[in-house]
């Protein structure tokens, strides 16, 4: 049989009307609470009833999704943690995958969206032109990359802030030869790579540490392109002491480049990432932690509190916390070792 708001209410040890404030993004809920419900909602396989909200409303109970890559690990556990939201919630998702410049244009010269959905979370970052095309939709927009913009409600980390904590914990470490793999063949608009770079040009500075070119290589933000990257840096006629990969990803992939040159992590080459991906413990990497999910989760929140709340006033711009997790893949130069 199907579950009912009253099982999921006595499940949860709540009444029914804040199972649904909870299902649905409403204020009057804390986070712990609306955790619970969702997670014991889920549990019984309980999504709230369309059919007759619909009628009433006029809504299609679906969310258009943008994304660039849809299987990335960073893309992917957003989208599967705003789906989760939704879901319970009553809505469908209905995904667009625009990583190829020509579904994308296709995607904003049409706007196949227009009247098949409630509100729109965009996983990419739209250009002007792209953004008036989205508020002419007339629906809620949410984002969960790049900084404040009109008409949408962004949920995100500072960047910036991240990576100088990741290139500032190698500099106390005591290292001077600090290279840098970046994502700068990212998605179109992409400012995350452009944000961790001028944090790690911005610590050289600091330090008084002299920036050299050849300590940086571009790992398009994959395991491979990791690798790639890090025995590019390792081919420098004075290679890196130190590396800030600006994804865990890349970091895996540089971690893998240097068990292959036989080089020890950290005693030869100390390796820090950024996002602690589920994996970033499994191996042992120092990382900047942001909560990817926590992001998906929140900005499907707030789009859902916005259909359900539209005279309230809504966020602009939700900033998420990030912490330096230490593990085993820094330490302090050998003192025999280049610098």
């Amino acid at each position: 049989m199907t579950a009912s708001i009253n099982d999921v209410a006595r499940a949860a040890g709540v009444s029914a009307s804040t199972v649904s404030r909870a299902l649905r993004g409403r204020t009057g809920v804390s986070d712990e609470v609306r955790d619970r419900i969702a997670a014991v909602a889920a549990e019984l396989g309980y999504t709230a009833s369309r059919s007759a909200s619909s009628l009433a409303s006029g809504r299609t109970f679906t969310i258009g999704v943008v994304v660039p890559y849809v299987g990335r690990w960073f893309f992917g556990t957003v989208l599967d943690a705003a789906e989760q939201v939704f879901s319970a919630a009553g809505y469908d998702v209905l995904l667009y995958n625009l990583g190829a410049p020509e579904s994308r244009k296709r995607f904003f010269t049409k706007l196949p969206v227009r009247k098949r959905v409630d509100a729109v979370l965009s996983l990419l970052i739209p250009d002007e032109a792209e953004s008036a095309a989205l508020r002419s939709l007339g629906v809620p927009l949410a984002s969960t990359v790049g900084v404040a913009r009109p008409g949408f409600t962004v949920v995100g980390i500072d960047d910036r802030v991240g990576a100088e904590s990741a290139v500032r914990h190698l500099v106390n470490l005591g290292h001077r030869r600090i290279g840098m793999i970046s994502g700068s063949s990212g998605p179109l608009h992409w400012t995350t790579p452009i944000e961790r770079r001028r944090a790690y040009l911005d610590v050289l500075a600091e330090a008084g540490i002299e920036h050299d070119p050849a300590l940086e290589a571009d790992g398009d933000y994959t395991v491979e392109g990791g690798e790639r990257a890090m025995t590019e840096l390792l081919a420098a006629s004075r290679p890196p002491t130190a590396v800030f990969a600006q994804s865990d990803e890349m970091a895996m992939g540089a971690l893998r480049a240097l068990r292959r040159h036989r080089l020890r992590v950290p005693d030869d080459v100390s390796v820090v990432g950024f996002d602690d991906h589920e994996l970033a413990d499994v191996v042992g990497l120092t990382t900047v932690a942001q909560p990817v999910a926590g992001q998906g989760a929140a900005a499907a929140r707030l789009l859902l509190r916005q259909l359900d709340e539209p005279d309230a006033e809504h966020p602009g711009h939700v900033q998420m916390p990030i912490r330096m997790v230490l593990r085993e893949t820094t330490a302090p130069p050998r003192p025999r070792g280049p610098q």
